[in-house]
């Protein structure tokens, strides 16, 4: 998953930025980096509630992995575990 932050300044001095992926995610702030974080903060609790809510999310794969523990153990996932729960 790769959010491409767009952002632009208004006439009147601010900074708004906006991530496409998730319409409605676009944030102002006073410097170009201000928003950019506020952006970026609000795209996750985006991502988030959403993931809460069993709402579709872009793909996470790159993200999070999920291994098996066996007998309170680590285990490393094998072939046949990635391919049926990955």
């Amino acid at each position: 998953m790769n959010f491409t932050i767009e952002i632009e300044q208004e006439e009147d001095g601010r900074w708004l930025s906006e991530v496409l992926k998730l319409p409605g995610v676009l944030a102002y702030g006073q410097t170009r980096e201000e928003a950019i974080a506020h952006v970026q903060a609000l795209a996750l609790r985006v991502v988030a509630d959403r993931l809460e809510h069993g709402e579709a999310v872009p793909q996470m794969a790159n993200i999070f992995s999920v291994a098996p523990r066996v007998n309170g153990q680590r285990r490393k996932p094998d072939k046949y575990w990635r391919h049926c729960c990955e």
